[in-house]
C-alpha cells in the first residue's frame, strides 16, 4: 500500500511540475497558451503551402501507388508530431539535473520525477499537435478513419522509450556537460534519418537498414497507418515495439538511479 501511494504522490508531483513548466513557456506572452496551440496550426499551413503548393511534393509509399500530393502535408505533419516529443524530450534532458540543483541535494525529493515531468510536458504539446492535425484532416479531408482510435496504442512504446532516453541521458549529462551540445546535432540528424519528409520505401535498400534502426521510425509509420492512411497497426509489429521501448524505460530508469549516487558531488 505504501509503494502505490509513493507512486500516486510521485505521479502527481510530476504533473504539477508539468503544467508549471507548460505555463511558465508561455508566461508573459498576450496570448499565453493559445500559443501551443497557434503554432502548430501556422506551421502546418506553412507546410502545406511550401510543399503542396510550391514544390507540389508527392508521397508514394510504393512503386504502384498513385502519388498523393494534396495530402503530402498531413503525412508531413504527422511524422513531425512523433519526431517533435522525442526530440523535445532528448534535447531537454542533458541539461535538465543541473537546471534544478535545488533539488540535488534534498534528501526527500525523488529526482527520478524530472524526466517524467519533462515527457509529460512534451506530451501535451504532442497532444495539441494531434489536435491540430485532427482538425485539418477534417477540413481537407471532411472525415478522419476509424482507425485513429488506435494512435494511443501506437504510440505508447514511444513514451516508454523517450522516457528511458530521458531518464538516461539526463542522469549522464551531469558528468558528460558536452552532451548538450551533442544532443541537438543528434535530434538534427534524426529528423533526417527519420521518414518525415520521405517513405521508407524510397530510401535504396543498402541504406534503409539505418533507417529502420532509428528508434522513431517504426512508430511514425504506424501513426501514419492509423491516422492517415486508415490501416490498423500490426499485433506481432506493435508488441515488439512494446517490449523494445519497455526495455529501453528499465534500462534508461535503472541507470538514473545507479548513478544519481554520485550528482550532488559534481553539481
Amino acid at each position: 500500500m505504501s509503494d502505490r501511494r509513493s507512486l500516486a504522490t510521485r505521479l502527481s508531483l510530476a504533473w504539477e511540475m508539468a503544467k508549471r513548466e507548460v505555463f511558465a513557456r508561455y508566461k508573459g506572452s498576450v496570448a499565453g497558451l493559445a500559443w501551443s496551440f497557434f503554432y502548430p496550426v501556422l506551421m502546418l499551413g506553412v507546410y502545406t503551402f511550401v510543399f503542396g503548393v510550391i514544390f507540389r511534393s508527392r508521397w508514394t509509399a510504393a512503386p504502384g501507388d498513385t502519388p498523393l500530393t494534396s495530402e503530402f502535408a498531413l503525412i508531413l505533419f504527422s511524422g513531425l508530431v512523433v519526431y517533435g516529443f522525442f526530440s523535445e524530450c532528448l534535447n531537454k534532458a542533458p541539461g535538465l539535473i543541473t537546471a534544478n540543483a535545488q533539488f540535488v541535494k534534498k534528501v526527500v525529493f525523488p529526482l527520478e520525477v524530472l524526466p517524467v515531468s519533462t515527457a509529460l510536458s512534451a506530451l501535451f504539446h504532442m497532444l495539441v499537435s494531434l489536435l491540430v492535425l485532427l482538425i485539418a484532416m477534417l477540413l481537407l479531408k471532411g472525415s478522419v478513419p476509424a482507425t485513429a482510435v488506435a494512435f494511443p496504442v501506437v504510440v505508447m512504446p514511444l513514451l516508454l522509450a523517450t522516457l528511458g532516453c530521458t531518464w538516461l541521458f539526463s542522469a549522464l549529462g551531469v558528468y558528460l556537460r558536452d552532451l548538450g551540445q551533442v544532443m541537438p546535432l543528434v535530434t538534427t540528424m534524426l529528423l533526417f534519418l527519420s521518414p518525415v519528409f520521405y517513405p521508407i520505401t524510397a530510401v535504396p535498400a543498402s541504406f534503409r537498414r539505418i533507417v529502420e534502426l532509428n528508434p522513431i521510425t517504426g512508430v511514425m509509420d504506424g501513426v501514419r497507418d492509423t491516422l492517415i492512411f486508415g490501416q490498423w497497426p500490426d499485433p506481432r509489429l506493435l508488441l515488439w515495439q512494446f517490449a523494445v521501448g519497455l526495455a529501453i524505460m528499465l534500462v534508461g530508469f535503472v541507470v538514473f538511479q545507479y548513478v544519481r549516487r554520485g550528482f550532488a558531488d559534481v553539481i
